[in-house]
């Protein structure tokens, strides 16, 4: 038989699979590219970053100035003039411009007031050209007539500017005016010139709203304050000799003491006007009402009995008419004086009005509109003098003060709280895009840095991101104290969380079994749910 071929030494080598160059230049291309998008997310992340954080200092830089203009207007009651030249200074200097002028309108003319920019040789030309007529010829003319806003992007293409001189003395060419409005009504507008022609962005001019209305309240403030003192000066000189005087400024002194210690809450003042009113005119009884627009209601008396409480809001609240001397008195806006109620076939004859037979009633009036009445009562049928209706008078001013005052205050923290919200809300998403920047490659820390945020700012009990895996959920950040379990479940409707993601849009539950006994929810079995509904998935409450 022959042989065959020998095996070869040491058995057969396998042969060595080597990568080619083309497909290793593919694939460091392919690395290349995902580094550049690397980068590319990187550098964006960065931008807005550098933008949340100029935004974040602008709105500080914004809440600065306006804190210092409250302040300003708190130190000065009785002159607006600093008020005014502060936010002239303030708007100049946050809405990037070269010059701000401030105007106070009377009705016709627009007065120039104040400024900040302006060189020697242009005040003089304001000065010369001021008080002018609300007209079309300026920007603060524009938008006192129209009461809106009013931009006019170039004076010198402008064909009915009319303050071109004054335009080119200043060397400016864009302008805009945003008009103070009280109740509507313009009083004033701020305006904020620039060099350079264009639109002012919007951000700038919601400021300049902002310090609208804080010049609305100075000017409140001091109109309030100097008729107050005007009051109070008469009072004191058609009384120095009497010997009611003392008594009088000494209740109007508390009263206005009672005010400045309660900015917030109008009751003390009204407990105080009841009493005061009672005592200082003689009478058996002091009451005040507040007018809601459709209602008179009791807000404060002082000296009734309980059955006679009772009688009196058997009949309040009741609309303004003929049958109340209070109601009548809102209703014609002036001092209603009774002498004996039986005399009078159009009011209402109750017990109380046949105890107490003389009424005399003052309104409160806020721009001439009745906001409610003081009203006094006599047992016998004896008129109040003059002198006790015009203290009367004295206390609806006060109480009316005391009314705007709080108006005012709500109104400015409602504004001082929306600013702090906004900026609580640029912090967190600055932090969120420096979590994203400092993280281009890592997901996670972003999730826990958004679920973070999302359970502060929403003043939440817990918050939780899930992620969908195809048919499935996973979840991948959580912040709070309920247990989460994060392993894959299917998705399924019936839970909050899957619902959302399975019809894709916002799904709000509010579960008020969970509540009961102060239990936070998913922390025990909830009676009105299935059991896996909360269960081992508390986020999903």
């Amino acid at each position: 038989m022959g042989r065959g071929p020998k095996p070869a030494k040491g058995g057969a080598k396998p042969a060595v699979s080597r990568k080619s160059p083309k497909h290793e230049d593919a694939r460091v291309r392919d690395l290349e590219k995902r580094l550049d998008e690397a980068l590319k997310l990187q550098t964006e992340a960065q931008e807005q970053l550098q933008t949340r954080n100029r935004e974040l200092a602008e709105a500080q830089e914004q809440r600065t100035a306006t804190a210092e203009i409250l302040r300003v207007i708190s130190r000065s009651p009785t002159d607006a003039q600093p008020v005014f030249d502060t936010i002239a200074r303030s708007a100049k200097q946050l809405c990037d411009s070269q010059v701000c002028a401030v105007f106070r309108f009377d009705g016709q003319h627009l007065h120039f007031v104040a400024h900040d920019g302006l060189t020697t040789e242009a005040v003089n030309a304001n000065r010369r050209a001021y008080p002018a007529p609300a007209d079309r010829g300026s920007a603060a003319g524009r938008a006192v007539l129209t009461g809106t806003m009013e931009q006019i992007p170039d004076v010198t293409s402008d064909p009915e500017y009319t303050f071109g001189a004054i335009a080119r003395i200043s060397t400016f060419r864009s302008i805009v005016a945003v008009p103070m409005l009280r109740d509507g009504v313009p009083i004033g507008a701020i305006t904020v010139r620039r060099v350079q022609a264009g639109l002012f962005p919007d951000r700038q001019i919601d400021l300049l709203r902002t310090f609208a209305d804080q010049a609305v309240i100075a000017i409140e403030n001091v109109r309030l304050f100097t008729e107050l003192q005007e009051k109070n000066r008469a009072l004191t000189v058609a009384h120095a000799q009497a010997t009611e005087s003392l008594e009088q400024q000494t209740a109007t002194a508390e009263i206005l003491r009672v005010i400045s210690s309660s900015p917030t809450d109008v009751q003390p003042t009204f407990d105080t006007i009841a009493k005061s009113a009672r005592t200082l005119c003689d009478a058996a009884h002091g009451m005040v009402f507040r007018f809601d627009g459709q209602l008179i209601h009791l807000v404060a008396h002082d000296n009734l009995e309980p059955e006679q409480l009772d009688a009196v809001r058997g009949v309040f609240p009741i609309p303004p008419g003929r049958s109340s001397v209070t109601a009548r008195a809102i209703m014609t806006g002036s001092v209603v004086h009774v002498r004996d109620r039986s005399d009078d076939p159009e009011l209402d004859y109750s017990i109380l009005s046949a105890n107490f037979p003389t009424t005399l009633a003052v309104p409160l009036l806020r721009d001439g509109n009745p906001v409610g009445a003081i009203t006094v009562t006599r047992a016998e049928a004896r008129l109040f003098s003059e002198r006790e209706i015009a203290l009367l008078e004295t206390f609806a001013d006060q109480a009316v003060i005391a009314i705007e005052n709080v108006r005012l205050f709500k109104e400015l923290e409602s504004r001082n709280s929306a600013l702090t919200q906004a900026l609580d809300r640029q912090t967190a998403t600055a932090e969120i895009l420096r979590v994203i920047s400092s993280s281009p490659t890592d997901v996670q820390p972003v999730l826990d840095a958004v679920t973070r945020s999302a359970m502060q700012l929403c003043e939440a009990y817990d918050a939780w991101i899930g992620l969908r895996e195809g048919d499935h959920l996973r979840v991948r950040a959580h912040h709070g104290p309920i247990p989460v379990a994060v392993e894959l479940r299917p998705l399924r409707r019936g839970r909050v969380s899957e619902t959302a993601i399975l019809d894709r849009k916002i799904v709000h539950v509010s579960r008020p079994c969970c509540q009961r006994g102060g239990v936070p929810p998913g922390t025990r079995r909830c009676p009105e749910d299935r059991p896996s509904d909360h269960a081992g998935r508390a986020a999903d409450a």
